[in-house]
């Protein structure tokens, strides 16, 4: 283990619009051990001391490219040998992934380790918080793993549970796209095209810990798109802190990217193509392209853009690169190239500086295009970012921007007038309320259906018989042939569909007792 950077305790010692989800890698354990804990004075049987014959309990904050991470991380550590858990009572080590997006995350991340290190377990900490503030107090005596490494988590983990604390940071080439990994959900590949981003962002943490632009080669993300869908994966996410950036560190660009990966999917339509979030400025160049791939059968008609404010001066405070109106000639013009264009935003109230005015305009831009899902945030200073020492907005005051945004926002009715239309959905998922099934349009809509779960991984068709605040129901009309639909909908003792720990994604959000925002991407809160 030379190659391992750090190694700072001698063997034995004990190592030291809502809230986001906290969501663990979905796999349960293939036994049950009665491996002792590091540090405790049990006997145990000799199988405990093994490498790979131990429990790893996961947890992951933030966005979906953190889950692609846990994922590689889970399959990596399985590969291996060990069971990974989400009970932490029964785990030998705890494996935490963070995110230093915002202070709600954090701190829900600073409760968990403490609680780990009250309970005496091994534990690692991996991701954007250890990568960007190695420092931190509350890593001191603990295992850490950077955004880079996910490909040496198995060493990591082995060298904890011999008592070993190890940090692991420093950067050197991208991990393998070809690495084993366990996805949260079967029928759904994060794919990430690129880590750390081209911009400035004053507010911006995760800079810190994804650095600069780094792309994976067109050539590395089509074979790894050819492989996921021969392993029956029915939706790709591509993944990125700013998926329009991608490709410009090595001579390439997103329509390029783009072009390539849809030239692999099924012609029929089995597997549909969903772009991740996209900051304003590179997309600009290439509107026509994106377009022209976003209007392609299997391609979601569906675009993460965050504008964060709807004010020309707080966005040049936020060194945002890009103006309102080039927020605007995006939305208009993909609006005015793609039927069914859906569109989704972020905006931060309370940024340092916003004054009525500011705040006013951005009221006004939500107002004007009413989008269906505005994933709003209070202003939250990060440590070391250029805006944590700017002059504050009193609290009360973005809290009451917060809430008058939201009030804005929950007033529009997006999807009056679909009832009785007829759409295509793409079914990937299971509601929490173990009865319906998540289907999404083609413009990612989500549509809950009651149906079997051997409807799961399966596109249909339906028609829309209400409509929601966040989402829309449907009946479905065109059923498995294996589905026997009169007994499935007439027959009382038909068991409604379960939702199996191993096929629940990440960064699912209640909107309600039946509705769920699930996309991962998404997580901005209130």
């Amino acid at each position: 283990m030379e190659d391992i950077e750090d190694i700072v305790a001698a063997a034995g010692e004990p190592p030291g619009l809502r809230l986001p989800v906290v969501a663990g890698v979905g796999l349960k354990p293939r036994r049950k051990t009665m491996a002792r804990r590091i540090g405790d004075g049990l006997n145990s049987s000799p199988s405990s001391q093994i490498p790979g014959t131990q429990i790893i309990y996961m947890k992951t904050f933030g966005c979906s490219h953190n889950q692609s991470d846990s994922e590689y991380m889970a399959g990596q550590l399985s590969a291996f040998g060990y069971a990974v858990s989400d009970n932490p009572d029964e785990a030998d080590l705890w494996l935490i992934n963070t995110c230093t997006v915002k202070s709600p995350s954090q701190s829900a991340m600073d409760t968990l380790i403490s609680k780990c290190k009250n309970v005496n377990k091994p534990l690692v900490v991996a991701g954007c918080v250890p990568q960007g503030s190695r420092d931190l107090k509350e890593l001191e005596g603990v295992s850490v793993i950077g955004v880079q490494q996910i490909d040496r988590v198995v060493e990591v983990v082995e060298e904890t549970l011999k008592g070993h604390e190890v940090r692991l940071l420093s950067r050197k080439t991208l991990p393998a796209l070809d690495l084993p990994k366990v996805r949260r959900n079967k029928f759904i590949e994060i794919l990430p095209i690129n880590v750390g981003c081209l911009g400035a962002c004053t507010y911006c943490k995760t800079k810190h810990a994804r650095g600069h632009l780094g792309s994976y080669t067109v050539n590395g993300l089509v074979e790894r798109v050819r492989t996921v869908i021969t392993e029956g994966v029915k939706e790709i996410w591509l993944s990125s802190e700013d998926t329009g950036a991608y490709g410009r560190d090595i001579g390439a660009n997103l329509p390029i990217l783009l072009k390539a990966i849809v030239a692999e999917l099924p012609s029929d339509r089995s597997t549909m193509l969903r772009i991740g979030m996209t900051n304003p400025p590179f997309i600009l160049e290439h509107l026509e392209e994106i377009a022209e791939v976003l209007r392609h059968p299997c391609v979601y008609s569906f675009l993460h853009v965050p504008v964060q404010s709807g004010s020309d001066s707080v966005l040049g405070a936020m060194n945002r690169e890009y103006t309102v109106t080039d927020f605007r000639t995006v939305v208009d013009t993909l609006n005015s190239l793609v039927p069914g264009m859906q569109f989704a935003t972020d905006i931060i109230c309370g940024f340092p500086g916003e004054t009525d005015e500011d705040f006013k305009q951005t009221v006004d831009l939500i107002k004007e295009y009413q989008f269906p899902q505005v994933h709003i945030s209070q202003f939250y200073p990060r440590p070391g970012t250029p805006a944590a020492r700017m002059k504050k907005v009193p609290s009360t005051i973005v809290k009451r921007r917060s809430r008058e945004l939201t009030s804005v926002f929950e007033s529009f009715s997006p999807y009056q007038g679909m009832e009785g239309q007829i759409e295509s959905i793409w079914i990937t998922e299971i509601a929490t309320d173990g009865i319906h099934l998540v289907g999404h349009t083609k413009g990612y809509i989500q549509v809950l259906v009651i149906a079997p779960d051997t409807m799961l991984g399966t596109s249909t068709k339906v028609k829309i018989t209400s409509v929601g605040r966040w989402s829309v129901f449907g009946d479905v009309l065109e059923f498995p042939k294996q589905t026997n639909k009169d007994n499935f909908l007439g027959n009382p003792t038909v068991e409604t569909p379960s939702y199996p720990d191993s096929m629940r994604p990440a960064g699912m959000f209640k909107r309600s007792k039946l509705v769920l925002m699930h996309d991962a991407d998404l997580w901005w809160t209130k």
